[in-house]
């Protein structure tokens, strides 16, 4: 009995195992889910954008690692940027206005800042509230919501396509993807994280968090009672660029770039915002922008493709980090 008893929970080990790295995309087995961008169990609504979900009980992986925002890729806190060239520094902005994180030949990255500028202060403390991207002849956008109290239970991330609202079925591991392929979104916790993949291009990871008690009594940010400036931390995976990249972030990844920030101080300031402003979270006119123009004589750039996490997704091979405190 003793034997039998074993062989059972082994298979039943395999079994788990095997249902963990399902991939939708390649198990013949996995059903084909409904058309859509709700729940796999109603059709979407006519205002919303269509395309493929994967229900969340497609796969049941854990949760991968916790990395810092301390990696070359990353943006999260005041913002707080880590460059290609491995030199942490801090970009500012203005509170309600966009910026051009990166800015390439067949990829935009823009930011909207959110902030307040505290009594006795010369400048705004401002946080990322939402991502624009540009790719093809495509736009999506993420953003979190403005939210007075702090639930770590309740998603408070948005998402548009092409202009249209985007849903994406709650649970960890739902996985939305575009009806050409060449975006794909995938939950990597029961609410506010994502990973976000452009094949070819780019992966991201992006974190909801709000500014807590604590960091407001460390840093005196002033934070009213309607409001906890919930906002993205950000990790960036490229998998292609240009060597003429452009944008707050992406011109750290130019073979030769010159970091002008100061070394050695608290607070390392990269300028810029004339250069990198935008007119709005899916526009690319900004100064230095580069964006669908000619790239006929752009040599491709060299990545580094060492930054994995352990818990390997369905779409990503293991490689986008998400950023937490």
């Amino acid at each position: 009995m003793s034997t039998k008893l074993s062989l059972l929970v082994v298979l039943l080990a395999v079994s788990f195992y095997s249902q963990c790295r399902a991939d939708p995309y390649a198990n013949p087995s996995t059903p084909t889910p409904p058309s859509g961008s709700g729940a796999s169990s109603s059709p979407p609504p006519s205002s919303a954008v269509s395309g493929k979900t994967f229900p969340p009980e497609t796969t049941f992986c854990p949760s991968g690692t916790k990395p810092t925002c301390n990696k070359p890729g990353s943006a999260c806190q005041d913002p707080r940027f880590v460059g290609g060239d491995g030199v942490m520094f801090y970009f500012h902005g203005k509170k309600n206005e966009h910026f051009s994180l990166v800015s390439d030949y067949d990829l935009q990255v823009n930011a909207r800042f959110i902030g307040r500028r505290p009594v006795g202060r010369t400048r705004d403390n401002t946080w990322i509230q939402a991502l624009g991207l540009m790719f093809n002849s495509n736009s999506f956008t993420l953003e979190a919501n403005k939210v007075a109290q702090w639930d770590d239970e309740v998603d408070q991330l948005q998402f548009t396509y092409n202009g249209m609202p985007l849903s994406i079925a709650p649970g960890h591991l739902s996985v939305w993807e575009a009806p050409d392929k060449h975006l794909v979104v995938e939950r990597t916790a029961m609410s506010n994280r994502v990973t976000v993949v452009i094949p070819g291009l780019v992966e991201i990871s992006v974190n909801v968090v709000p500014v807590t008690k604590e960091d407001d009594r460390i840093h005196r940010y002033q934070i009213p009672a309607d409001d906890c400036f919930a906002h993205l931390e950000v990790q960036f995976k490229f998998l292609h660029l240009s060597e003429n990249v452009e944008g707050v972030l992406g011109q750290t990844y130019r073979p030769g770039f010159q970091n002008p920030v100061k070394r050695g101080v608290p607070m390392p300031v990269m300028g810029g915002e004339d250069k990198f402003k935008t007119s709005s979270l899916v526009s690319a006119d900004c100064k230095r922008c580069i964006f669908a123009t000619d790239s006929s004589a752009a040599n491709p750039l060299e990545l580094d493709p060492s930054m994995t996490v352990d818990c390997t997704s369905k779409m990503s091979n293991g490689r986008g980090i998400a950023c937490r405190r």
